[in-house]
């Protein structure tokens, strides 16, 4: 079991987590942490904000001090990475519509993904499709994923062009949760889905 030090106060004083070390920044990002793996292992319907407790070690009304539902959880993770994928989309916008600006986007994002940890939320996305269809964090992050996609191709391109554009978002995504051996680094799963990602929109 995780633990996590807590210093536990009840609801109705205000119950807090994490109080010790690291302050209230760190204890929030812990259990994003925490969720995120649970929603991922065990599907998001499936997992309870008391299992959540659980595996942090401290009691369902101190975790409730910084979120009272798995939505909340789930909300807060991809609005913290929207942020940053927004000022990529943003810089991409802003630059000359060239094969160059694509490729240059195609890496910056792949960073994104292996430097963020952003990989873990695409990973739960792809685990919990039929949960996040309708969810307000699916829908946000579908409409980053579509302008990220305008970016690298019109609307109007060739259907063969869209497609490749499409597959080289999801081949940097992919390569998280497809390839199986545990020996393979992440710099390399970086490296090897860039490379199929570059090559799909030359």
């Amino acid at each position: 079991m995780t633990e996590v030090r807590a210093t536990e106060r009840s609801p109705r004083s205000g119950a807090r987590l994490g109080a010790e070390s690291g302050g209230e920044a760190d204890t929030r990002t812990r259990i994003q942490q925490v969720a995120l793996e649970l929603f991922t292992q065990n599907g998001y319907e499936a997992t309870s904000l008391r299992e959540i407790a659980e595996h942090l070690g401290v009691t369902k009304a101190a975790l409730y001090y910084h979120f009272r539902t798995k939505d909340e959880i789930i909300e807060s993770l991809v609005e913290d990475r929207l942020a940053k994928i927004e000022e990529l989309i943003a810089w991409a916008a802003a630059e000359p519509h060239t094969l160059e600006t694509r490729r240059e986007f195609l890496r910056r994002y792949a960073d994104l993904l292996h430097e963020q940890g952003h990989h873990t939320l695409m990973r739960f996305f792809e685990r919990n499709q039929s949960s996040m269809t309708q969810h307000k964090a699916g829908v946000m992050m579908r409409g980053r994923m579509i302008q990220m996609l305008d970016l690298l191709s019109a609307r109007d391109a060739p259907l063969p062009e869209q497609i490749r554009c499409s597959l080289a978002i999801f081949a940097l995504h992919s390569t998280w949760f497809t390839v199986r051996d545990p020996d393979v680094t992440d710099e390399q799963r970086r490296e090897a889905a860039l490379d199929v990602a570059l090559g799909l929109i030359e």
